[in-house]
């Protein structure tokens, strides 16, 4: 803290590695995507390897035990994919381009 000007000591918290592993607080209204018709576009899957399909399936189950993430609703799913990182380690990346192109806009 010492090394943090005095002005920004409110927002230590911010980054506090214990609260990054908490959700976030659960506020009275859920996101909801409404789509341009009644399906969402169905989306090519990228072929991953036993060892990446192990690694997405760890990730999604410990996100789903977080609380970060919820069982879809939808029978439709998104491309992944894993990319590498300089560090050696996986970073997730899901394709949602053309779910973003039939969602419709929201203005609330």
């Amino acid at each position: 803290m010492k090394v943090v000007p005095s002005a920004y000591h409110q927002y230590f918290d911010i980054f506090s590695k214990v609260k990054a592993e908490e959700p976030p607080p659960h506020h009275t209204c859920d996101h909801h995507i409404m789509l341009e018709g009644s399906l969402p576009p169905v989306g090519v899957i990228y072929s991953l390897s036993n060892q990446d399909s192990d690694k997405l399936r760890a990730y999604i189950s410990e996100n789903v035990e977080k609380g970060f993430m919820q069982p879809r609703s939808s029978l439709e799913g998104e491309p992944a994919l894993f990319v590498k990182k300089k560090d050696g380690g996986l970073h997730l990346c899901l394709d949602y381009c053309k779910l973003n192109a039939v969602n419709r806009d929201n203005k609330l």
